[in-house]
């Protein structure tokens, strides 16, 4: 999955569009939760180097807020990496070469959507006498 595919799939799965912060890296997107105005993607193209991976080849990588459950056993797996310039507990960076099938960033996107969605407010109950 491309940056230019995962677009197109946000777009239609949660009429979300990119969004583009930083002048002196124009082509780093973050995607945002209409919701609770959260990032809960952020699509950047780094060097290979910074991943700890030989080589200076600029890449394109995917940061998604992910469950702290899931993030240890991600990370044992080809093409996952802590989560690059983000809290490492919490988010998940995934290297966007076709090492990791395009269901499971769809799922994966998907779960850090719901991840970022506005916290429910219990509601007080009264009770009666």
């Amino acid at each position: 999955m491309d940056r230019k595919s995962i677009f197109a799939w946000v777009k239609q799965s949660y009429g979300t569009a990119p969004e583009y912060l930083w002048q002196d890296t124009p082509w780093n997107a973050v995607l945002r939760n209409s919701e609770s105005n959260k990032w809960y993607a952020i699509v950047m193209k780094i060097e290979e180097s910074r991943l700890g991976i030989p080589g200076n080849q600029m890449i394109d990588i995917l940061d998604i807020k992910c469950d702290p459950n899931l993030i240890g056993a991600l990370r044992q797996r080809p093409g996952f990496f802590p989560g690059y310039h983000m809290n490492k507990n919490s988010w998940i960076t995934i290297l966007l070469d076709g090492t990791v099938q395009e269901e499971e960033i769809k799922n994966l996107i998907d779960l850090s959507y719901q991840l970022t969605q506005p916290k429910k407010k219990a509601k007080k109950v009264e009770i009666r006498k």
